[in-house]
């Protein structure tokens, strides 16, 4: 049987394996597009040298993703989506290396992209079956770390619960330790709850096997009883953990920082920050282009017939607020009668009069929506985010709804979460809203492009027409 500290033992030996397989496997990538393209594997010297820099430019980058971190908190899914991103980033530094060395005629456009595919797949084969060897070894116990739970409260129940039911990732608590248990508490998860010994350090040292970590489970207010037990391992090298009890104050993307020395918890913050955001824009930009060119000819007879059908302008222009709560202007077909409310909004509702015969197909298809991709190229919007309320209508729900404002973190959008799980049209209960706002804050705290992808794709299919669009 392997000895339980082997990977441990020679970790630095495979994290400089990994990262050779890595820029191997885009070397044979591009190797692998060279024959794709030419039917051939006679490289000249300038996709030699192009293979040679794509590989170094692969170790500096994927350093940056944190790629060679431990995997044991992450899924594999989670783990490959941060592949994709970094070799995307591997390719935007290629091809800006092409531009600004006016190289990139040299070579072939599909080669480039194909090198991309398939370096991708090469990563996701090499990663995947790296990842699931482990999880196999770590499930029947090898190259597992042993863990105690200091704190046998709701906390330290909660954590021992969550590990318990995630195996793979290689932690075995052995013991949760409590200053004082309870008489008819004597297991947690199956785990033994055993009362915390008068000095750590000596139980530690006496344990029949090796400690790995220990999980400190306490609340907030036990800073010194935390600086004891800190004291009673100062001569052990087990790393220690803090456990912080965030579970109650309803965070929103909430992400560890260091400001010149001091660790800070943000609280509330955006996912909109660093490559992120350039990766969220270049989709928005993107697609933004790609679907004014294909829906043109729809937009222009939409035009038309608003024009002929009813007085007043063919654009419904409506201030809305934006990114960080900013004043946005929002642009939508025009699908109402010209009517003025003053300061007041008025929701559309069912049997609504002030809606045209065009303009009810318009807003039951969504096809009023579509001059909302100018603003996602102007850059106040985003094709996937929170749909943007008018301002009257948040400055009501501001007060009324717990965390509303906080929906603003990112860009509204034109489809979002809410609205493919039936969450859109008339708001006429606060009830209702409360669901939409839940639904836009789990899009904010589990944001990724492949979640935008998943809502563009059943906006596709099911978010045009809805019954609750009037």
């Amino acid at each position: 049987m392997l000895p339980r500290g082997l990977l441990k033992e020679y970790s630095q030996i495979l994290a400089i394996l990994q990262r050779i397989l890595d820029m191997l496997a885009v070397g044979a990538g591009g190797l692998l597009a060279y024959f794709w393209w030419f039917k051939s594997t006679d490289l000249s010297n300038q996709y030699i040298n192009a293979l040679l820099v794509a590989a170094a430019t692969t170790a500096v980058v994927f350093s940056f993703f944190k790629i060679y971190d431990s995997v044991r908190a992450i899924s594999i899914w989670q783990h490959l989506f941060l592949l994709t991103q970094a070799i995307g980033v591997v390719l935007l530094v290629l091809a800006g290396l092409a531009f600004f060395t006016k190289s990139g005629e040299i070579f072939s456009r599909g080669w480039f992209v194909t090198m991309g595919i398939f370096s991708l797949i090469l990563l996701f084969a090499l990663r995947g079956s790296l990842l699931i060897v482990l999880r196999l070894m770590r499930f029947h116990g090898l190259n597992e770390k042993r863990v105690i739970i200091i704190g046998g409260g709701e906390l330290g129940a909660r954590l021992a619960d969550s590990i318990q039911q995630a195996l793979w990732t290689g932690f075995k608590i052995v013991a949760i330790l409590d200053d004082a248990p309870r008489l008819d508490l004597k297991e947690i998860s199956g785990i033994p709850v055993i009362q915390t010994p008068n000095n750590l350090g000596d139980f530690v040292s006496s344990s029949k096997k090796e400690i790995d970590e220990i999980w400190i489970a306490l609340p907030l207010r036990s800073e010194e009883r935390v600086r004891a037990l800190l004291h009673d391992l100062r001569h052990h090298t087990v790393v220690v953990r803090y456990a912080l009890n965030i579970f109650g104050l309803g965070l929103l993307k909430h992400t560890f920082t260091e400001i010149d020395g001091f660790p800070m918890l943000n609280l509330n913050s955006s996912p909109m920050t660093g490559f992120n955001r350039i990766f969220k824009a270049l989709e928005d930009r993107l697609l933004a282009v790609i679907i004014l060119l294909l829906i043109s000819p729809i937009g222009i007879l939409i035009a038309l017939a608003i024009k002929l059908s009813s007085k007043g302008p063919i654009f419904f222009k409506q201030l809305r607020h934006g990114w960080d709560g900013k004043i946005i202007k929002v642009y939508k077909f025009r699908t109402m009668y010209v009517h003025d409310e003053g300061d007041q909004v008025t929701q559309a509702s069912l049997q609504d009069s002030r809606i045209t015969p065009l303009g009810r197909f318009l807003r039951k298809t969504s096809l009023d929506e579509l001059p909302q991709f100018f603003n996602v190229l102007q850059g106040r919007m985003s094709i996937v985010g929170p749909r943007p309320h008018a301002v009257v209508h948040n400055e009501f729900y501001k007060d009324a709804i717990h965390a509303y404002m906080q929906r603003h973190k990112v860009k509204p959008g034109i489809t979002g979460w809410a609205q493919i799980n039936g969450w859109r049209g008339e708001t006429d209960t606060l009830e209702k809203m409360q669901k939409r706002i839940e639904y836009d804050l789990y899009y904010i705290d589990n944001w990724s492009l492949l979640f935008d992808v998943k809502i563009i794709f059943f906006t596709l299919f099911q978010g045009f027409i809805n019954k609750n669009a009037f």
